[in-house]
């Protein structure tokens, strides 16, 4: 079920890249896009989900927001940069933890070719075997 959750996903990502290009919109664009074509694959998304910080049972400051979450299940960080940061991945695994999801995808729409820009984060509080 997991590995075909992440192969839908990738598809999807694949499609928005040849339909919309890449490099040169904004992430938001790309955002939008892949939310429509998840949807159209008959996936439940919810987009710019807020996740509280909690410290010692209480939160703290503003929420986080998830670019989208998938299926319940699969965090999606969206990116349109030339740049792979490790920062990038470190801000997933941070949501990853906060909103206890097992798996979340990188996806940077900015790279020529999509397929290069896609990175799985598996987050080190679930075992291997949850991996999408």
């Amino acid at each position: 079920m997991e590995n075909k959750l992440s192969t839908q996903i990738i598809e999807a990502a694949i499609e928005v890249h040849h339909l919309l290009g890449g490099p040169g919109l904004l992430e938001s664009i790309y955002e939008s896009a892949l939310c429509h074509e998840l949807s159209l694959r008959g996936l439940h998304t919810q987009r710019q989900l807020p996740i509280p910080v909690m410290y010692k049972n209480i939160a703290v400051r503003d929420p986080l927001f998830l670019d989208i979450l998938v299926e319940d299940k699969v965090i999606i960080e969206v990116k349109a940069t030339g740049k792979d940061l490790p920062f990038y991945q470190a801000q997933l695994l941070s949501h990853l933890r906060l909103a206890n999801i097992p798996f979340g995808m990188l996806i940077n729409f900015g790279k020529p070719n999509v397929k290069e820009g896609i990175c799985p984060i598996v987050n080190p509080s679930f075992s291997k075997e949850l991996c999408c």
